[in-house]
């Protein structure tokens, strides 16, 4: 790389980190290319990104972000995955992935302009997903009012109970 084209990876760098929600940092010494096509894949599905950065660069181009401190000093093979969207899918996917590859390893964190530790990765990764937070609270304001229908459905038919019930013990003859 030229000297202008590690000034363009700075900036680049820079911008996205800037912008990123979340960014975990990782090592995947001899990862083979299917187990790294796949990683790439599952960390867009999640919808995040996905970049192996060179040490020195990724440590100018996160100066003045949330992900400086855990980006200074990184040594050996690095690759980033961000996301502006919910950190809780990307550690999902991360997560899953580093069960089943022993090469990968997650190094660090940064959610929300926190730096998380590893142990923090795998708690959040354990959290239902925004869609399913969603769906839980709309269960929960939904549940008075079903209770409500269920109740006065209840009487309506208690009450047709109780009147086919008299007119088979003849109680309404004239």
């Amino acid at each position: 790389m030229n000297r202008d084209d590690k000034k363009k990876e700075v900036e680049r760098l820079k911008s996205e980190l800037g912008r990123a929600g979340s960014v975990f940092v990782m090592a995947f010494e001899k990862l083979k290319v299917s187990e790294d096509m796949e990683l790439r894949h599952q960390i867009r599905t999640a919808g995040g990104r996905y970049c192996v950065v060179k040490n020195t660069l990724a440590e100018l181009g996160a100066e003045g972000t949330p992900a400086g401190p855990v980006l200074k000093g990184l040594k050996g093979p690095t690759a980033l995955a961000i996301t502006e969207l919910s950190p809780v899918g990307l550690a999902k996917a991360l997560t899953a992935y580093a069960k089943s590859n022993p090469n990968f390893t997650f190094r660090a964190g940064v959610v929300e302009g926190r730096v998380i530790s590893l142990r923090d990765i795998s708690d959040i990764a354990l959290l239902p997903s925004r869609e399913e937070l969603l769906a839980k609270v709309m269960y929960l304001l939904l549940s008075p009012a079903r209770g409500i229908a269920s109740t006065m459905q209840a009487v309506t038919r208690n009450l047709a109970s109780v009147m086919d019930q008299a007119v088979k013990e003849g109680k309404f003859q004239q």
